[in-house]
């Protein structure tokens, strides 16, 4: 049942939005050189990789410089990029990453290698389902970003602080995959993005 929303959700969403998919990409080739999207490996169920795709928020070639954000005066972020994030409209190309199956529109989301290389065996339960667009973490944590800009090390704090919770949080919906969970994660997510 879960899968047929994500695919139902995923559809309507790609083809609902798909106005702002072109004013989106418009507006990032005209404010910088380079792609209109951005893809990274993560590692999504069983540990299996595969690209996540985002809008490009930040100059070409950025992430060489580092894998973190911090806070909204990162440099390497454009313009438009800011207001992407901000409005976490940098994250619709993962409807297509749903509609593939590498994602679901709720669960944990994915990490790069680098940091599921850190995670302890009971922490990699959170490999045993798929990766979503949303969840209680993201929720949790979407400032993010301005958290790890007033931390002396970033990286450090990141892994030894926020990453332990948010795999915390995710384990609670893993242990409570229910159709009303999913939804009401949904809702939650919305209000909050209407909120910030």
């Amino acid at each position: 049942m879960k899968r047929l929303l994500d695919i139902v959700f995923s559809i309507a969403g790609l083809v609902t939005l798909s106005p702002v998919f072109i004013y989106i990409a418009i507006r990032i080739k005209a404010d910088t050189k380079g792609n209109i999207f951005y893809k990274q490996k993560r590692v999504g169920k069983n540990g299996v990789e595969f690209y996540l795709y985002k809008f490009r928020t930040m100059q070409a070639d950025a992430d060489k410089t580092g894998l973190l954000t911090y806070g909204t005066t990162d440099m390497r972020i454009t313009g438009f990029g800011s207001f992407l994030r901000r409005n976490k409209l940098d994250e619709l190309p993962q409807l297509v990453n749903v509609l593939k199956g590498d994602m679901s529109i709720v669960g944990p989301r994915p990490e790069v290698k680098k940091y599921v290389d850190l995670y302890t065996k009971e922490q990699k339960q959170v490999l045993n389902v798929r990766p979503g667009i949303t969840d209680i973490a993201s929720i949790r944590f979407i400032n993010e970003n301005e958290i790890l800009a007033q931390q002396p090390d970033p990286e450090k704090y990141y892994i030894e602080r926020i990453m332990p919770d948010k795999i915390r949080l995710n384990k609670v919906f893993i242990a409570q995959p229910t159709i009303y969970n999913y939804l009401r994660i949904i809702a939650l997510t919305i209000k909050r993005i209407a909120a910030s």
